[in-house]
């Protein structure tokens, strides 16, 4: 088995950790904390590091899991859609078009945002972490079955809404 290093195993591991803990929680500074957080559990279970058969899933694991306490605690708490980042769409195209781009991109952020937490991580850890089902159920402790129905109906529910919202020119 190979020896795990914190710096070479687990460190680069903190974007993905920051994207998880962000599609979970939907604020960057929290995402930012719970990453602090869980570099700081990982490093603190070293001593079971040799027992673990994959550092990353462990990883993702706990770091689910703060995620997860931090948005129970302040379940009466929302973001203003004016305070979340949006990234800089393509600049080709005239500016009509670079700003229907833009709004269809914060379009299915919402969505996305708006699927249920199950959905919303194996939608993550799949389309966006390109993890494998056996991985992202390992990660969340559930059945591959599970990890494809999750993410079967989160593309569903994704594409129905925008489908509906495309089509009635909203």
């Amino acid at each position: 088995m190979k020896k795990i290093s914190f710096r070479n195993d687990v460190l680069p591991l903190k974007d993905v950790l920051y994207r998880l803990a962000l599609r979970i929680t939907l604020k960057h500074e929290e995402a930012q904390d719970i990453v602090q957080d869980t570099l700081v559990r990982v490093w603190s279970k070293r001593d079971e590091w040799d027992s673990i058969e994959s550092i990353e899933a462990f990883s993702l694991t706990i770091c689910r899991n703060l995620a997860l306490d931090r948005i129970k605690l302040k379940a009466n708490s929302n973001e203003s859609l004016e305070s979340i980042h949006i990234d800089t769409p393509d600049n080709s195209g005239t500016p009509y078009d670079q700003m229907l781009q833009k709004d269809r991109i914060e379009l299915v952020r919402r969505m996305v945002n708006s699927l249920p937490e199950k959905q919303r991580s194996c939608m993550q850890l799949r389309d966006f972490e390109g993890k494998t089902y056996k991985e992202i159920a390992e990660i969340l402790n559930i059945s591959d079955d599970q990890v494809k129905v999750n993410i079967f109906r989160a593309r569903q529910a994704i594409k129905q809404k925008y489908q509906q919202i495309e089509g009635y020119g909203l």
